[in-house]
């Protein structure tokens, strides 16, 4: 049976790519994407604006674009030099439509009319937020310093119950399939699902919930771990999803997984990163 209903959560490259491969398959998608980066573009952006992080959402939204389309390699341009050295345009569009409009996901409805998108693409949380993570080596906070940690144990945000909008809870609720994932464990994946209002809602739906799981392991954010790892990180956090999907052919170890798998070939070609075809082809049939 093909999913109606997908609901993709997560950030940046990883959600791109599941986006990607949902809109192959199904009849309505949504992105439910991380709004705590707090480098680059977006974390300038942030400190200007106090806006939440838009450049995953940018990505995300090009995910969903019509193809061909126009505005692709707009959105995609970074200045190189200058007081814009850095800043993508389709960040700046996007900081734009939500000062112009005075709201968050009108501003983002708006550029994805712009952009024709086949999918609708929500921020995880309504206000900006911060990850925080508990290490081996005590507190580390913003994201940008997560990824250069180790020894994660657990993350959190900060507010701890942010304001997570309707339209996310909605698109829960009337989910048939929810993909976790691909990305970064705890600076993309975690970050997307934490929110407890979020987490909630994940333990209420009928909807088949799959974890995506990374290629390979993240130095030093996700060092040393299998694929049970990354699982048993979800379950620390309160994801238990019903499926895990992974590719153990570039290196990642299974480890003890005891939940239903599958291990199957998932990369582009040419570098290791999630081909959506691919994707689409696994995941589909498990609707």
């Amino acid at each position: 049976m093909t999913a109606r209903n997908v609901v993709v959560f997560g950030g940046g490259h990883g959600a791109a790519a599941a986006l990607q491969g949902a809109r192959r398959y199904a009849a309505s998608v949504t992105g439910v994407i991380s709004v705590a980066d707090d480098g680059g573009s977006s974390g300038r952006l942030r400190e200007l604006l106090d806006v939440v992080a838009v450049g995953d959402l940018r990505r995300c939204l090009l995910a969903l674009a019509s193809e061909p389309n126009p505005w692709e390699a707009v959105f995609q341009h970074r200045f190189g030099a200058g007081e814009l050295n850095g800043h993508a345009v389709g960040n700046l569009i996007l900081a734009g439509l939500i000062d112009l409009h005075g709201d968050l996901l009108t501003g983002l409805a708006a550029a994805g009319d712009l952009l024709g998108c086949v999918g609708t693409v929500l921020p995880a949380t309504s206000e900006p937020v911060v990850l925080a993570a508990e290490t081996d080596l005590g507190c580390v906070t913003g994201q940008a310093a997560i990824t250069k940690a180790g020894g994660i144990t657990s993350v959190r945000l900060d507010p701890e119950r942010p304001r997570v909008p309707d339209a996310v809870l909605d698109a829960i609720a009337s989910a048939d399939q929810i993909l976790i994932g691909p990305g970064s464990l705890y600076t993309s994946v975690l970050a997307s699902v934490i929110a407890p209002a979020i987490t909630d809602a994940l333990d209420a739906t009928a909807a088949q919930v799959v974890y995506l799981c990374n290629l390979q392991q993240q130095v030093p954010e996700s060092s040393g771990y299998s694929v049970a790892h990354h699982v048993d990180a979800l379950a620390r956090h309160g994801i238990t999803p019903d499926f895990v999907v992974c590719d153990t052919s570039l290196g990642m170890e299974l480890g003890s997984v005891e939940l239903e798998y599958v291990d199957a070939p998932l990369a582009l070609s040419n570098r290791p990163m999630h081909d959506p075809s691919r994707l689409a082809a696994i995941v589909s049939p498990l609707a």
